[in-house]
């Protein structure tokens, strides 16, 4: 087996026993991207000197007789919105094409501290705007597992990556469903953590009061691990919490199931849900009632609407957060201009492409008199209602149990033409973000053309600890979870 297939913790443990090298490692990724990459489309930027130069830093420290951080030596590489000294940070667009950000994202300096390797930075839809990673002005990703289909958006590149071998771990950004419906997609496991656990200083805004940077990786205890390393109260960021987090791998465990009441809300399964996925999920579901825990059918019945408010909440905010993009002091500027509103329009027509140029249209209508009383205001009553209704179901079950997305990763093109299509495949993972929740996508098993299943689970807020240890006993009773594409 190559050292790319393995997992973290695997990697981890090899290290700390001088069975191999942090740079062997880190070649064995960098080959494993050279074979596939150019079938797979996962990196806008590979940083391939400075991974090495890392890598060498780890294997003296480990020579020496030093300790080591969990995650030291470890390649990990990063979605392309979070920013990175002197490396490009592009959000995968025209507008910052060309752009290397002059400080490092709090979760990058958490990495750094942890000497981790880091390989490069990730392909996404544009602005993170997408459920299909075909948005980018680089590139498409494709879906390892079949190359016709899509990873899933907007954090396709994290997931494929991962899927593909191309990198150990890595990390995502979820504003409805980002991180959960590409791992869901790609058969690995994404972590949308609770909003305000993971700073957000230095993660391009699209929606800041939905946005949450998350891990992606091939088990859950590699997962809980990466998890730990970016958690955390930043003053660099007033929406993170004050609070203690646990070491959330060391307190990992395969949780006795018995009593554990699971919610199955009915609104999760209905028509617009494939039949092959209702099935796998709900014989997971099945799998864990088998091993001792309780199901409970509930219901959350602004489901239904959770779509609408989402899309124009992330528009109304995304209108306002990319105001800053003119091209007055970074970032792509026109060469065609004759005054400074000619500029303005000029830069924004050019450096935008349609699916960014759609929401901000779209936000732009929903603040504007006349208009904000009719949706942006009811949107965010809506979002109150959801997190009410959730608190409520709470009350009654430790964990929710439902699909990730409604059917597997569709074919390339597919949805291009039709946003309304598009939009669609978040309807099972927006209201987590609506409400601030922490939620996991697990792999569940395959369609019939072997395309991957995700099951997602939600807990309450601040409690990723349930979710990991309900995960690990989920992937020890299906003898492991963790697959490397065949390419």
């Amino acid at each position: 087996m190559e050292l790319y297939q393995l997992t973290a913790s695997e990697l981890a443990q090899m290290l700390r026993n001088k069975e191999c090298s942090s740079e062997e490692i880190t070649k064995s990724v960098l080959n494993r991207i050279k074979e596939t990459e150019d079938r797979v489309g996962s990196y806008v930027t590979i940083t391939e000197e400075t991974a090495l130069e890392q890598a060498k830093v780890v294997d003296a420290r480990l020579a020496a007789g030093e300790a080591l951080s969990p995650l030291a030596g470890i390649p990990i590489s990063v979605k392309d919105n979070i920013c990175t000294k002197g490396i490009r940070t592009t959000c995968s667009s025209k507008m910052l094409s060309n752009f290397e950000p002059p400080y490092n994202a709090t979760v990058i300096e958490k990495l750094s501290a942890q000497e981790a390797v880091i390989i490069g930075k990730l392909n996404m839809d544009e602005f993170a705007m997408g459920s299909s990673c075909e948005t980018s002005y680089f590139k498409k990703t494709r879906n390892p597992h079949s190359l016709d289909h899509v990873p899933g958006g907007s954090s396709g590149g994290s997931a494929a990556a991962v899927a593909a071998g191309e990198t150990i771990l890595s990390l995502g950004s979820d504003t409805g469903g980002s991180i959960r419906l590409p791992a869901s997609y790609c058969g690995v496991i994404g972590l949308k953590p609770t909003y305000g656990s993971v700073s957000r200083y230095g993660l391009v805004a699209f929606a800041s009061s939905l946005d949450q940077i998350g891990p992606f990786a091939r088990s859950v205890e590699d997962i809980s691990m990466l998890y730990s390393a970016i958690c955390g109260m930043d003053p660099l960021d007033a929406t993170t919490a004050r609070r203690e987090y646990p070491d959330f791998q060391k307190d990992l465990s395969n949780a006795d199931l018995k009593g554990l009441r699971i919610g199955i809300p009915k609104e999760y399964f209905s028509d617009g849900v494939s039949t092959e996925v209702k099935e796998k999920v709900l014989a997971a579901a099945k799998l864990l009632e088998e091993n001792g825990a309780v199901l409970k059918e509930v219901s959350l019945p602004s489901t239904g609407y959770a779509l609408s408010a989402y899309y124009v909440i992330s528009s109304a905010e995304a209108s306002s957060n990319l105001a800053r993009f003119d091209g007055v002091k970074y970032g792509y500027r026109t060469e065609n201009y004759s005054n400074l509103i000619e500029m303005y329009e000029n830069t924004r027509s050019e450096g935008f492409g349609d699916e960014v140029k759609r929401r901000i249209l779209l936000g732009t209508f929903v603040l504007s008199s006349g208009y904000y009383d009719a949706y942006y205001k009811r949107a965010k009553l809506l979002q109150k209602q959801i997190q009410q209704e959730f608190a409520d179901t709470f009350e009654e079950c430790d964990l929710l149990l439902t699909p990730t997305g409604t059917d597997t990763a569709f074919k390339m093109g597919e949805k291009t033409d039709d946003p309304l299509k598009m939009y669609a495949n978040d309807i099972c993972t927006v209201t987590v973000n609506i409400a601030g929740l922490p939620a996991i996508s697990l792999p569940c098993g395959e369609d019939a053309s072997g395309l991957p299943i995700g099951m997602q689970l939600i807990a309450p807020k601040f409690a990723e600890q349930i979710l990991f240890n309900v995960s690990r006993k989920y992937e020890t009773l299906v003898g492991g979870l963790n697959k490397v594409a065949v390419l």
